[in-house]
């Protein structure tokens, strides 16, 4: 059950944030202001079937609206080498992320993949040619089963190479200090090996 005090409580603050007045709100949503002065009082909540365009609206999943609070996350430091990897299984996206966050797409909420660390015979094939590393693979690269990304990841920096299927792997990143070497095989995970 949605508690209205606190659902009207974070429409008014977002709306706010947004810099919209009540009437703004209610035009887009087809709405008096009336009905959103009402909601920010507590007296009343928004119909259910007004939640997504409400909330894209306002800038918030319906998950938040509903429970009428958005949790802040706490700050885990910038070291780029833990950085949380998220995939989506329908369309294939990839979101970095350098802290913990509540990451959706294609309508699903997506979990950070767990990196394992690479056997050998599981290793990106690494060599150094003047300044720059150059990255290959034996990876079949199937439209089924291919590398989808490449990054290299030092405590400030992420370079980052998208890969295709039915492409061969041959990369070239700067070489630069110590960092990991992650990637993603779409049939086998999240692999990273240490250079």
């Amino acid at each position: 059950m949605m508690d209205c005090e606190k659902v009207g409580k974070l429409i008014r603050e977002l709306r706010l944030e947004k810099r919209m007045t009540q009437k703004e709100v209610a035009d887009a949503l087809h709405l008096s202001d009336r009905t959103v002065s009402k909601w920010e009082r507590g007296m009343g909540c928004p119909d259910v079937s007004l939640l997504a365009a409400l909330s894209g609206l306002l800038g918030v999943n319906i998950e938040g609206m509903l429970t009428g609070d958005l949790a802040v996350n706490d700050f885990v430091g910038g070291n780029m080498k833990n950085a949380k990897y998220f995939v989506c299984p329908s369309c294939g996206n990839i979101t970095l992320c350098t802290g913990s966050a509540d990451v959706s797409c294609c309508g699903r909420k997506l979990t950070a993949l767990e990196a394992k660390k690479a056997s050998e015979e599981e290793k990106l094939a690494v060599e150094q040619i003047e300044d720059e590393w150059y990255i290959t693979s034996e990876h079949p690269m199937k439209k089924d089963d291919y590398i989808s990304f490449i990054a290299f990841a030092t405590g400030d920096k992420v370079f980052f190479l998208k890969q295709y299927p039915e492409w061969s792997v041959q990369a070239r990143i700067p070489k630069r200090e110590h960092g990991k070497l992650i990637w993603y095989d779409t049939k086998r995970g999240l692999f990273y090996q240490t250079l």
